[in-house]
């Protein structure tokens, strides 16, 4: 059966941002086990060599706490990716974290820069300038939670710490805006009630037909909907019933008696 929700949660709104998670502390643990750093294989910028960092960086990090601050936010922001845009996620994963090396190796310092921290401002840039272009009430209810919980990041993409890669999340933050302009158009559209669709006719919705031209309601009981739609409005109360002439039907009236007090 065809789903006609466009948000449907599968395995891969969990798994896939598990598996992220698992790979950059895999990646930490074989560096901790054996003694060896991968810093060698970050983003270089004006380095043919420092190319290999495109892919690279961003599963390494430099010291648990850096690993710590990149894995909850990667995890959030990927499962939001999954559920709320599960048909161009993975071109957005994709092309985001290309263009994301691209431009940190273009404007970097010369200096290793690592981390998933690019595309966690990739991802949270495309999903608060994509809710806001698509104007579609849940998908703006998510860019405002994206602000709540991420917003202090913005401070990050100016050189506030010399050790801090913000070349990397400035390129993030370019390359989300630019992925949610280039997907602008594919856009959820808002849920259609039958009263805004150009074809209604208020004569032939069966709810209206329940009220005479003044607003009055009017208790109608039909049968099929035929037979509804046959039915004149403003006219007086009229039931519908299987059998006109059925003895059956039994009206019960009740009256109230206030009961006297009794006198002990």
């Amino acid at each position: 059966m065809k789903q006609s929700s466009p948000f449907v949660f599968t395995t891969g709104v969990l798994g896939y941002p598990i598996l992220f998670v698992l790979l950059i502390w895999i990646v930490f643990w074989f560096e901790i086990r054996f003694g060896i750093s991968f810093n060698n294989f970050g983003v270089r910028p004006g380095e043919v060599k420092g190319l290999r960092g495109i892919l690279f960086s961003p599963f390494i990090h430099g010291d648990i706490k850096h690993l710590f601050n990149n894995t909850i936010p990667l995890f959030v922001l990927s499962m939001s990716l999954f559920y709320f845009y599960r048909k161009i996620s993975w071109p957005v994963l994709i092309i985001g974290l290309l263009l994301t090396g691209i431009l940190t190796w273009t404007i970097g310092r010369p200096a290793n820069h690592i981390g998933a921290s690019g595309i966690i401002y990739m991802l949270a840039a495309f999903l608060f300038f994509k809710g806001i272009f698509s104007k579609y009430y849940r998908l703006v209810a998510l860019s405002l939670i994206v602000v709540f919980l991420y917003g202090g990041m913005l401070w990050y993409v100016t050189p506030i710490n010399p050790e801090i890669s913000w070349e990397g999340h400035l390129s993030g933050l370019i390359s989300g805006f630019a992925l949610a302009l280039f997907y602008r158009k594919n856009t959820i559209k808002s849920p259609k009630y039958e009263w805004e669709k150009p074809e209604y006719s208020e004569k032939e919705d069966l709810f209206m037909q329940h009220f005479d031209e003044n607003g009055n309601f009017i208790e109608r009981r039909f049968e099929t909907k035929e037979e509804a739609l046959q039915t004149p409005k403003g006219e007086d109360d009229i039931q519908f019933n299987r059998q006109e002439n059925d003895d059956s039907e039994i009206t019960y009236r009740y009256f109230y008696k206030k009961s006297e007090s009794r006198k002990e």
